[in-house]
């Protein structure tokens, strides 16, 4: 997952940069309108300001529309790096995923003569990734960009704006909503002693096991903890499912957690989303991010690793109550094997007109309109649900979402840029039905905060990463093993760890935790 997003950030993040107010892109100008006005700024001028902050005259008109954080911000951003191997930004830019994010960004960024930026911007990315003394930086993009002349579309530009700026506000204001709806609920006094953030006190064995799936030709890696205590018994299994880009290990700190305490845990590795299939792409061995089949194989994968943990694993585990807990694309994974369906009429009318550079996470989800068929995902043998970070928006319909019988927890985080927290999480919590849901906030937290480490990560900046993962971690570690003793271990006293008594107790400064159960749709709603 890492690597996928850092290649997002250096090969599509930082040029969607220059429709921010004031910046721009050109071989050796730059043109853009206020209203009726036309106004023409040259390159060197902004990698002037850049080096010195000194604003040239063809600059001033458009910086003094600027405040000063603004104009900072303008700054550091046309000389921020991205390092970045020049093959993996041109294979992620000739990818479909990458394709639909240019021509958008075509329309933004054009030539003088009002033509798409479409093919212009693919060459200087890629030159300017090849670049070894000054690398992929937005200056280097307009050094790098291969016609006389780039012009802004303002219109769309100013459109874009004003959605970010709409979109920040609804998120802060349907945060609000949810910090006082949870310091609205009154629980009881109820002794909490334990510190759920501790391991367990069972050691355990880990063993990885290949299994083929041939019916689909699919090669499948599987790590399986299973307690020591526990070997002969009926051990309640819990499933991990990881992030597109991610592998077995971004969770193993959860796994190990969980299985301290007694619940065996299967970890697979999804063979078409995984860190390997980045590394593919990066080195052209694959066509795209992930085939959108992955959308269906990876439930399948999940189907298929219980069926054989029946076969060769029945006499120690209890697979008939089955928990799992997925984060992004494994959050996805875990919601269609609860009973979530594919929403294709739906997806039909959204997609045309997806704006995804506001939400990173359309571009898999209207990747299903590609999918041929769609067999059943429902598993039944799954009976609770943790989403962290999930893509749902549009892939499920609200109907949908709201037929679905098993207690669900939605982990939410405020900063985050892939799956946008009000979209993504806080509106579909509102369309659950069940009595057993739950909606957690990481206030601070970004879509890569309870990820753990891997021996394929790699360096992000502070920003992307949010405050410390350590917390998240923990709260993961928390939440996960409350839940899942409560509803697949059959244990009630776990609930009362569930609520904001207990949450407020681990709570960090850094990035607080918020719960609440349920969620005034209307209030959502209101502007």
């Amino acid at each position: 997952m890492k690597h996928l997003w850092q290649g997002l950030i250096g090969g599509v993040l930082l040029p969607l940069g220059v429709w921010w107010p004031g910046a721009a892109q050109a071989a050796q100008t730059i043109l853009f309108n206020f209203g009726p006005l036309e106004f023409t700024i040259a390159v060197a001028s902004l990698e002037a300001y850049a080096a010195t902050g000194r604003i040239a005259p063809d600059f001033r008109d458009v910086a003094s529309r600027l405040n000063a954080e603004q104009l900072a911000d303008l700054r550091f951003l046309l000389t921020q790096r991205a390092d970045l191997d020049p093959v993996t930004v041109s294979q992620f830019l000739y990818s479909p995923q990458g394709e639909v994010m240019l021509r958008q960004l075509g329309e933004l960024i054009q030539t003088r003569q009002r033509v798409s930026g479409f093919y212009a911007l693919r060459s200087a990315l890629i030159l300017a990734a090849a670049d070894q003394q000054t690398g992929l930086t937005a200056l280097n993009v307009l050094d790098k960009f291969p016609v006389d002349g780039l012009r802004i579309n303002s219109a769309l530009a100013f459109e874009m704006v004003n959605l970010v700026s709409r979109q920040i506000e609804a998120t802060e204001r349907a945060i609000a909503i949810v910090e006082a709806a949870a310091n609205g609920i009154n629980e009881e006094e109820i002794d909490l002693p334990y510190d759920l953030r501790i391991p367990g006190p069972l050691t355990h064995q880990k063993r990885t096991i290949r299994w083929r799936d041939e019916a689909r030709q699919r090669n499948l890696v599987v790590d399986l903890y299973l307690p020591e205590e526990n070997l002969r018994g009926d051990a309640p299994v819990l499933v991990i499912s990881h992030g597109l880009g991610s592998n077995r290990q971004t969770f193993a700190y959860l796994a190990e957690h969980l299985v301290s305490y007694g619940f065996a845990v299967v970890v697979p590795e999804h063979p078409g989303s995984n860190a390997a299939q980045l590394m593919a792409l990066a080195t052209g061995l694959a066509r795209e991010i992930t085939p959108p089949q992955e959308l269906v194989d990876r439930p399948l994968d999940i189907q298929f690793i219980l069926d054989q943990l029946e076969g060769e694993y029945g006499d120690r585990l209890n697979l008939q109550r089955v928990g799992i807990v997925g984060q992004s694309f494994g959050a996805y994974t875990a919601l269609a094997l609860a009973g979530a369906e594919i929403n294709g009429s739906g997806l039909d009318q959204v997609c045309p007109n997806a704006l995804f550079a506001l939400n990173l996470s359309l571009v898999l989800q209207c990747g299903a309109l590609r999918i041929s068929a769609v067999p059943p995902l429902r598993d039944e043998r799954i009976q609770a649900v943790i989403a962290i970070n999930p893509l749902m928006s549009q892939i499920f319909a609200p109907a949908q979402l709201g037929e679905l019988e098993i207690p669900v927890m939605i982990v939410t985080a405020s900063a985050d840029t892939v799956t946008p927290a009000l979209e993504e999480q806080i509106i579909p919590f509102t369309t659950l039905k069940m009595s057993d849901r739950y909606l957690v906030l990481l206030q601070r937290g970004t879509h890569f905060s309870t990820l753990g480490a891997t021996d394929d990560d790699a360096d992000l900046p502070p920003a992307v990463l949010g405050p410390d993962p350590q917390i998240a971690q923990a709260y993961t570690r928390s939440l996960s093993l409350a839940f899942f003793g409560a509803y697949i271990a059959n244990q009630p006293d776990y609930q009362n760890y569930l609520g904001p008594r207990y949450l407020n107790q681990i709570s960090q400064t850094a990035m607080p935790i918020t719960v609440v159960r349920q969620l005034d749709a209307s209030q959502l709603r209101r502007r």
